[in-house]
């Protein structure tokens, strides 16, 4: 079985249902998990927001489109006042403790605080209370998460990402073949089998 590598972003709306079935999959397939930031990939599209904030239309209909998934998926869903937010600590921490075995449980937490409790993840206050309703060491994980390796691991990521075409999240990667969009999840974890 190869390994599906998922790529992700904690402001972005369809990566909430992927990886909280990534989560549930997580013992039966090989994922490895890769945060990164969309931001530098759109502004080199030439958008200074996101797309779905630039194209009204297409922001209404993903909206209601995501109600559906997460209806379809029974996951609550609740629609965030600030679109996008901010992941950068987040996803540094993400970066730095991908192999840890409670980094599933945190990143399906953050993504629940962004579109189910309307919490902000870009506040420190928010990302630190998600560590300690873990019953983690909040401090000495944003502590570590904010050093320059931190910062440097989650910079690359953003690198490889466009070295490998990625253009939005989720997308997942096996073997150099690209998936993009949650509904590609299948996809991916049947051409991790070939």
């Amino acid at each position: 079985m190869k390994m599906i590598q998922f790529w992700f972003d904690f402001a972005s709306t369809y990566s909430y249902p992927a990886a909280m079935q990534i989560r549930q999959l997580k013992d039966e397939y090989r994922f490895s998990l890769h945060p990164f930031l969309l931001g530098g990939i759109f502004q080199k599209q030439g958008l200074n927001d996101s797309p779905f904030n630039a194209y009204p239309v297409k922001g209404q209909y993903m909206w209601r489109d995501l109600e559906r998934i997460c209806q379809k998926l029974d996951l609550k869903f609740h629609r965030p006042v600030l679109f996008p937010q901010n992941g950068l600590l987040a996803a540094r921490i993400a970066c730095q403790y991908a192999s840890a075995p409670w980094i599933f449980d945190f990143i399906c937490s953050v993504y629940q605080a962004n579109f189910v409790q309307n919490l902000d993840i870009g506040q420190p206050e928010t990302i630190s209370q998600i560590l300690q309703n873990m019953q983690l060491d909040c401090n000495d994980i944003i502590m570590t998460s904010t050093t320059d390796t931190a910062k440097q691991t989650l910079k690359q990521n953003g690198m490889i990402a466009e070295s490998l075409h990625i253009f939005g999240a989720p997308s997942f990667v096996v073997e150099n073949e690209l998936f993009w969009g949650q509904d590609r999840l299948q996809d991916a974890i049947d051409w991790s089998q070939r």
